[in-house]
């Protein structure tokens, strides 16, 4: 039964994306770019809403609950399926697994002694308690969980608004910036193009929009709940980020730490600081328990289509597959172990393989729409433009070492995709 609004789309678009890809991951994307942020920011608005544009038309035009699965098999065949839901199966493993990193640096600020590892498998342990309540359990904690992370940008503006203007904080303790066009650009071209694929990450979760599109009263209305969608994202975004500039040089923000709460902790103000930390710890794990919910729901839909073995399908006493909860447990081990073997730039490994993996999903998203849709000239146009930056935001990660990393690693799963692909189309032929 299709009950949900336009305006009910767009906010559940927004909740189901602000995370600590934003959070935590534009503390990475303001030390590549400097105050020059901005543009990372505007351009990965821009892709990301060319990518929904073409998946909600996909979806008004063919309603299916696979959504970019389904349309990728149905435009090249069951190997599009099979390599298109594995491949998006793992970034949801890697941004989960980046998640769970995220939680555990955000705890460290007020236990700084406690190692990742052990904060990332408490939540880890939290994270997979609420998964085994179920579908209702999960909608319930993520619609208070949405909010709560809406709530969490709007109280950083209204509060930073409030500094600046000396109503509240020690003013004197704040070093307000001003920027011109030496400052903004201090860190040139090339601290853009490494920053797109933060900025990029920060808009993950679009693909949550297309797969419930078909719940929407009038399908139709698909493209303006994206609008929507992305014009309230780039203000949260580039507001916040703004005033965070403001109130903080941007030499002074850490990777280690977001860059809201390092504005906030200049202004030296009671409690609050610390009130705003515990709501971006929601917020994370809000994301990560999306994310695991996402693995579960993936790989039993795989499994469903015989993409996977039919165990992972199969339910037993619980709500969950006993064979799909043990995948999504040993993929936040892997990412535990990771966390205690590589402690220092881990998040930033972690977020550019997901990143990437993301982006390759969304670069199949538009090679779907192109090859299943009669597009216009216009049409065409905006799938280039999509394309072109995707394309050049991929090629921004080779731009230095540490993330350099992070698309080796996302090389390595590809290419076990495209192994496994060749060799489910060879038993399918």
């Amino acid at each position: 039964m299709r009950t949900m609004t336009w305006w009910q789309l767009s906010l559940l678009g927004v909740g189901c994306t602000i995370g600590t890809g934003f959070f935590l991951g534009s503390s990475i994307a303001i030390k590549k770019s400097g105050p020059a942020v901005f543009i990372p920011f505007l351009l990965a608005g821009i892709g990301t809403y060319i990518v929904y544009d073409a998946l909600a038309k996909m979806s008004v035009n063919h309603p299916d609950p696979g959504s970019f699965r389904t349309y990728a098999q149905k435009a090249f065949g069951r190997w599009a399926g099979f390599g298109n839901g594995w491949m998006y199966l793992i970034a949801e493993m890697l941004i989960m697994g980046s998640q769970l990193i995220a939680l555990a640096i955000f705890t460290r600020f007020w236990f700084p002694d406690v190692p990742l590892w052990l904060l990332a498998t408490i939540y880890a342990i939290l994270g997979l308690l609420l998964i085994l309540t179920g579908l209702k359990g999960f909608e319930k904690a993520e619609n208070l969980f949405g909010l709560l992370k809406t709530a969490a940008i709007m109280m950083f503006i209204l509060i930073a608004l409030a500094i600046w203007a000396g109503w509240i904080g020690d003013r004197t303790a704040v070093q307000m910036q001003s920027f011109d066009l030496s400052t903004i650009f201090s860190e040139g071209l090339k601290g853009v193009w490494l920053a797109l694929l933060y900025a990029f990450y920060a808009f993950g979760g679009i693909e949550v929009m297309g797969l419930v599109v078909i719940d929407l009263k009038d399908r139709h209305e698909a493209p303006k709940a994206g609008r929507v969608m992305i014009w309230l994202l780039s203000i949260l975004y580039l507001g916040s980020i703004l005033l965070a500039l403001i109130l903080v040089s941007w030499t002074q923000i850490s990777s280690k730490e977001s860059p809201f709460t390092t504005a906030l902790k200049s202004a030296k103000l009671p409690y609050v600081t610390d009130i705003f930390n515990g709501i971006l710890i929601i917020a994370g794990f809000s994301t990560l328990v999306a994310s695991l919910y996402a693995v579960v729901t993936i790989l039993i839909s795989l499994a469903e289509d015989k993409h996977a073995p039919a165990t992972f399908a199969k339910k037993g006493k619980g709500k969950i597959p006993p064979t799909t909860f043990l995948f999504a447990l040993c993929g936040l081990f892997v990412s535990i172990v990771i966390a205690f073997l590589l402690p220092n730039q881990i998040f930033e490994y972690m977020t550019t393989a997901a990143g990437l993996m993301l982006l390759y999903n969304w670069l199949f998203i538009l090679f779907t729409y192109a090859k299943w849709m009669k597009l216009s000239k216009v049409e065409w146009l905006k799938v280039g433009v999509g394309t072109l930056f995707i394309l050049v935001t991929v090629s921004g990660t080779l731009g230095e070492q540490a993330s350099r990393y992070g698309f080796y690693v996302s090389l390595l799963f590809m290419a076990m995709v495209v192994v496994a692909t060749g060799i489910r189309s060879k038993k399918l032929a």
